[in-house]
């Protein structure tokens, strides 16, 4: 499958005998990667930049927030800022997240993932001062 950027956040994906092109947004492998890290136990939330914290405030649901993807026709690397519970181990969660980010860009899009970057932004700690259960 070969890949070729079209729009500067949309990649065409286009092989010999099929029907017509593929068109992936960025924003669709960063609402992917974002699930994915949130499904790993340990991880609170995603977080993102003061706009991205705003807008979840007034309701709006962002599923990207936290999750930054440079697409490449040769890979794809993705930055994520997480809030870790309180009580988890940070490597373990890291790790956890990194390869499950990893499996599920690569299952669902083709793409190849050279790099997660995992940064934790903040520890969920409820008022008691024990790991949070949100």
């Amino acid at each position: 499958m070969a890949a070729e950027m079209q729009s500067g956040s949309t990649y065409s994906f286009k092989e010999t005998g099929a029907l017509g092109d593929i068109q992936i947004a960025d924003e669709v492998i960063a609402i992917i990667a974002g699930l994915a890290a949130t499904e790993v136990d340990g991880v609170t939330k995603m977080y993102g930049n003061i706009t991205n914290e705003l807008v979840s405030k007034l309701g709006m649901k962002n599923l990207s927030k936290g999750v930054k993807v440079v697409v490449s026709p040769e890979d794809v690397k993705v930055d994520l800022s997480i809030e870790l519970k309180y009580g988890y181990s940070v490597m373990e969660v890291s790790a956890k997240v990194q390869e499950k980010v990893k499996q599920a860009i690569e299952t669902m899009t083709g793409l190849t993932v050279s790099m997660v970057r995992v940064r934790i932004a903040g520890v969920a700690i409820d008022k008691e001062g024990k790991a949070s259960k949100a």
